[in-house]
C-alpha cells in the first residue's frame, strides 16, 4: 500500500537570520525535514520547529548535510567515508535531543543537499551514511531522491526506505536532481 507524506525542509534560520516560513509551512505538512545546524539551522532554530511539529502532530526526520554554512550545504565536499559517517551520527544525535525532549521520536533521515545529491550515484557516501543510521537507530526510515542508490544500500541493510520527489525542482532524465 502507498501513502503520501507531505513534506517540506524546515528549521533552516540561523542566529539572527530568518529564512523560510516555518510557522505558515508547518500547518500543511505531514513531516518536517529539520535542518541539524550544519547546512542551516541552530539550537534554537530547532527547539522551535520541533516544539511547533509537536503542536500540529508532525512528525520530525533530521536533514543532515556537510558543514557548509556558507554555501547552504550545496556545495561539493571531498570527505572520506567516516567523516561522512559521524558527521550525519552527530546531526542526528543533535535533532534527536530535542525530539526526546517534546516525548516525541525522531523518524527519519533525510540528506540535503550536495550530500543528498551525491547519494544519487556515490554508494560509499550512501553506505557512511546507512552506517551512521544503522548505529544510532535501525527503526529510522531513510528518506532518498527516487533512483538513488541510497535506497538500494538502506533496503540492503534492513533499513525502511521512502522515495522522495520534489514538486518544486527539475530533473534529469536519469532522475538526479537538476543543480540550483
Amino acid at each position: 500500500m502507498y501513502s503520501i507524506d507531505l513534506n517540506s525542509d524546515m528549521g533552516e534560520s540561523f542566529g539572527a537570520y530568518k529564512l523560510g516560513g516555518d510557522e505558515e509551512i508547518i500547518k500543511y505538512v505531514t513531516t518536517a525535514n529539520v535542518a541539524c545546524g550544519w547546512h542551516a539551522g541552530d539550537p534554537m532554530v530547532m527547539d522551535k520547529v520541533v516544539r511547533m511539529a509537536k503542536e500540529r502532530g508532525v512528525m520530525v526526520g533530521a536533514h543532515p548535510g556537510y558543514p557548509d554554512l556558507l554555501g547552504f550545504g550545496r556545495r561539493k565536499m571531498v570527505l572520506s567515508h567516516d567523516e561522512v559517517k559521524n558527521y550525519v551520527r552527530y546531526q542526528i544525535g543533535a535533532l534527536a535531543a530535542f525530539t526526546k525532549s517534546y516525548g516525541m521520536k525522531l523518524q527519519h533521515v533525510a540528506p540535503h543537499g550536495a550530500m543528498g545529491n551525491a547519494c544519487q550515484y556515490d554508494e560509499d557516501i550512501s553506505t557512511a551514511i546507512c552506517e551512521a543510521i544503522c548505529e544510532y537507530d535501525k527503526d529510522l526510515i531513510v528518506y532518498y531522491c527516487a533512483g538513488a542508490v541510497l535506497g538500494d544500500i538502506a533496503e540492503s541493510r534492513g533499513l525502511r526506505t521512502a522515495s522522495e520527489i520534489f514538486a518544486d525542482r527539475a530533473y534529469m532524465d536519469d532522475l538526479s536532481l537538476v543543480n540550483c
